[in-house]
């Protein structure tokens, strides 16, 4: 299913309609400020398990992240923050940023498994806050492309993207066209704070 929302005058109608297939199990394609992702319910284990096996993914192995619409989500899956993690990420979200944080034990164990961090991300899109607003907890999500990808049309225009994955998805939100980069990931688990890949994001935040 294709289902176009106009990021300036958002439906709730239709912001309900997306919250529903994700309650009912549903995987979905959805905007951000970076590129499209792959996005479900964190709290589906079935859905995790179909995003992977779309992926071609373990889950234990998997690099998802959870994305919240703000960072009032941060205790619920991390462990408390230092003064300096914290200001950089008031600093720089909502952005284009994943931050890789300690994971504490709420993580659910189908991704925590051998591993102890978690990526975070607050997108400045419309859209996807309102998604998870309604939906009332994280969405997991993934980029639809793969890093070995180049990102060709059919990862930032949803027509296309719907016509490739249709049938592997329950839902594609069409919101405009998509970037083409994929957003900067800072990695914060650590006592020396680490950028692992320059993306749209600046490194200015870390100044």
């Amino acid at each position: 299913m294709l289902l176009r929302i106009n990021p300036e005058t958002i439906n709730t109608k239709e912001i309900e309609q997306a919250v529903a297939c994700l309650k009912n199990g549903g995987i979905i394609v959805y905007p951000t400020d970076s590129v499209y992702a792959l996005g479900c319910d964190l709290m589906n284990a079935k859905a995790i398990e179909r995003i992977c096996r779309l992926k071609n993914i373990k889950p234990e192995k998997s690099n998802f992240s959870f994305v919240c619409s703000d960072l009032s989500h941060l205790s619920d899956y991390c462990k408390p923050l230092s003064n300096t993690v914290f200001r950089i990420m008031k600093k720089a979200l909502p952005g284009p940023y994943t931050f890789i944080l300690e994971a504490n034990g709420n993580v659910p164990k189908l991704l925590k498994q051998n591993k102890k961090t978690v990526g975070i991300r607050v997108p400045d899109n419309t859209i996807c806050n309102e998604l998870i607003k309604q939906l009332g907890n994280p969405i997991i999500s993934t980029s639809l492309h793969n890093d070995e990808d180049e990102l060709l049309d059919y990862f930032t225009d949803a027509e296309l993207i719907h016509e490739r994955y249709s049938d592997k998805v329950d839902m594609v939100i069409d919101g405009g066209y998509g970037n083409i980069y994929a957003t900067t990931v800072i990695d914060c688990s650590e006592h020396e704070i680490k950028v692992l890949r320059e993306g749209i994001g600046s490194l200015d935040v870390l100044e």
